[in-house]
Protein backbone atom coordinates (compact mmCIF):
# COMPACT_ATOMS: atom_id res chain seq x y z
CA UNK A 1 0.00 0.00 0.00
CA UNK A 2 1.25 3.47 -0.87
CA UNK A 3 1.20 6.39 1.57
CA UNK A 4 -0.31 9.36 -0.28
CA UNK A 5 -0.53 11.54 2.85
CA UNK A 6 -4.19 12.19 2.07
CA UNK A 7 -5.88 13.46 5.22
CA UNK A 8 -8.77 11.31 6.43
CA UNK A 9 -11.33 12.43 8.95
CA UNK A 10 -12.57 10.21 11.74
CA UNK A 11 -15.90 10.13 9.91
CA UNK A 12 -14.20 8.81 6.75
CA UNK A 13 -12.52 6.02 8.70
CA UNK A 14 -15.72 5.23 10.61
CA UNK A 15 -17.74 5.03 7.38
CA UNK A 16 -15.14 2.80 5.70
CA UNK A 17 -14.89 0.50 8.73
CA UNK A 18 -18.62 0.55 9.43
CA UNK A 19 -17.86 1.48 13.04
CA UNK A 20 -19.17 4.39 15.11
CA UNK A 21 -17.08 7.55 14.89
CA UNK A 22 -16.98 7.72 18.69
CA UNK A 23 -15.38 4.26 18.88
CA UNK A 24 -12.80 5.14 16.22
CA UNK A 25 -11.93 8.35 18.09
CA UNK A 26 -11.48 6.48 21.38
CA UNK A 27 -9.21 3.86 19.77
CA UNK A 28 -7.22 6.55 17.97
CA UNK A 29 -6.59 8.45 21.22
CA UNK A 30 -5.64 5.22 22.99
CA UNK A 31 -3.14 4.26 20.27
CA UNK A 32 -1.57 7.70 20.33
CA UNK A 33 -1.26 7.61 24.10
CA UNK A 34 0.08 4.05 24.35
CA UNK A 35 2.56 4.45 21.48
CA UNK A 36 3.58 7.92 22.69
CA UNK A 37 3.00 9.44 19.27
CA UNK A 38 2.61 13.12 18.67
CA UNK A 39 -0.60 14.26 17.08
CA UNK A 40 -0.17 14.89 13.34
CA UNK A 41 -1.04 18.33 12.06
CA UNK A 42 -3.21 18.29 8.95
CA UNK A 43 -2.07 20.82 6.39
CA UNK A 44 -5.04 22.74 5.02
CA UNK A 45 -3.39 22.82 1.58
CA UNK A 46 -3.77 19.03 1.34
CA UNK A 47 -7.49 19.44 1.94
CA UNK A 48 -7.93 21.64 -1.15
CA UNK A 49 -7.44 18.74 -3.57
CA UNK A 50 -9.90 16.62 -1.68
CA UNK A 51 -12.66 19.24 -1.64
CA UNK A 52 -12.08 20.41 -5.21
CA UNK A 53 -12.19 16.88 -6.62
CA UNK A 54 -15.67 16.42 -5.13
CA UNK A 55 -16.83 19.63 -6.82
CA UNK A 56 -14.76 19.38 -10.03
CA UNK A 57 -13.07 22.75 -9.51
CA UNK A 58 -10.55 23.89 -12.13
CA UNK A 59 -6.79 23.69 -11.64
CA UNK A 60 -6.44 27.48 -11.92
CA UNK A 61 -8.89 27.97 -9.06
CA UNK A 62 -7.11 25.35 -6.94
CA UNK A 63 -3.72 26.99 -7.51
CA UNK A 64 -5.02 30.37 -6.38
CA UNK A 65 -6.58 28.77 -3.29
CA UNK A 66 -3.20 27.20 -2.43
CA UNK A 67 -1.56 30.62 -2.81
CA UNK A 68 -4.15 32.16 -0.45
CA UNK A 69 -3.52 29.47 2.17
CA UNK A 70 0.26 29.77 1.94
CA UNK A 71 0.00 33.51 2.56
CA UNK A 72 -2.36 32.90 5.49
CA UNK A 73 0.11 30.39 6.96
CA UNK A 74 2.97 32.89 6.63
CA UNK A 75 0.92 35.46 8.56
CA UNK A 76 -0.07 32.81 11.14
CA UNK A 77 -3.72 33.50 10.22
CA UNK A 78 -4.40 29.76 9.98
CA UNK A 79 -3.06 28.79 13.41
CA UNK A 80 -5.60 26.81 15.42
CA UNK A 81 -8.22 26.82 12.68
CA UNK A 82 -9.94 23.74 11.23
CA UNK A 83 -7.95 22.75 8.10
CA UNK A 84 -11.05 21.69 6.14
CA UNK A 85 -12.79 24.98 6.94
CA UNK A 86 -9.75 26.97 5.83
CA UNK A 87 -9.40 24.97 2.62
CA UNK A 88 -13.09 25.40 1.79
CA UNK A 89 -12.86 29.13 2.45
CA UNK A 90 -9.73 29.52 0.33
CA UNK A 91 -11.51 27.71 -2.50
CA UNK A 92 -14.54 29.98 -2.09
CA UNK A 93 -12.33 33.08 -2.18
CA UNK A 94 -10.58 31.71 -5.26
CA UNK A 95 -13.90 30.94 -6.98
CA UNK A 96 -15.14 34.49 -6.29
CA UNK A 97 -11.92 35.99 -7.67
CA UNK A 98 -11.92 33.79 -10.77
CA UNK A 99 -15.63 34.26 -11.48
CA UNK A 100 -16.54 30.63 -10.80
CA UNK A 101 -20.14 30.24 -9.70
CA UNK A 102 -20.30 28.10 -6.56
CA UNK A 103 -22.29 28.41 -3.37
CA UNK A 104 -20.97 28.42 0.16
CA UNK A 105 -23.38 25.57 0.85
CA UNK A 106 -21.84 23.34 -1.85
CA UNK A 107 -18.34 24.00 -0.53
CA UNK A 108 -19.43 23.49 3.07
CA UNK A 109 -21.04 20.13 2.25
CA UNK A 110 -17.99 18.94 0.30
CA UNK A 111 -15.68 19.94 3.16
CA UNK A 112 -17.90 18.73 5.97
CA UNK A 113 -18.09 22.15 7.64
CA UNK A 114 -20.86 24.71 8.06
CA UNK A 115 -21.58 27.71 5.88
CA UNK A 116 -21.03 29.88 8.96
CA UNK A 117 -17.47 28.54 9.23
CA UNK A 118 -16.80 29.58 5.64
CA UNK A 119 -18.27 33.06 6.23
CA UNK A 120 -16.22 33.57 9.39
CA UNK A 121 -12.94 32.41 7.81
CA UNK A 122 -13.71 34.40 4.65
CA UNK A 123 -13.45 37.69 6.53
CA UNK A 124 -9.91 36.95 7.69
CA UNK A 125 -8.65 35.52 4.40
CA UNK A 126 -10.24 38.30 2.35
CA UNK A 127 -8.55 40.90 4.58
CA UNK A 128 -5.19 39.18 3.92
CA UNK A 129 -5.80 39.44 0.17
CA UNK A 130 -6.86 43.10 0.37
CA UNK A 131 -3.40 44.00 1.71
CA UNK A 132 -1.82 43.04 -1.63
Amino acid sequence: MQDTETPRTLKDVADAANVKRKDIARCYRLLHHELELKMPVVDSIQCIARISSKLEISEKTKRYAVKVLKEAQERKESAGKDPMGLAATALYLSCVKNGVSITQRDLAEAAGVTEVTIRNRYKGLKADQAIK
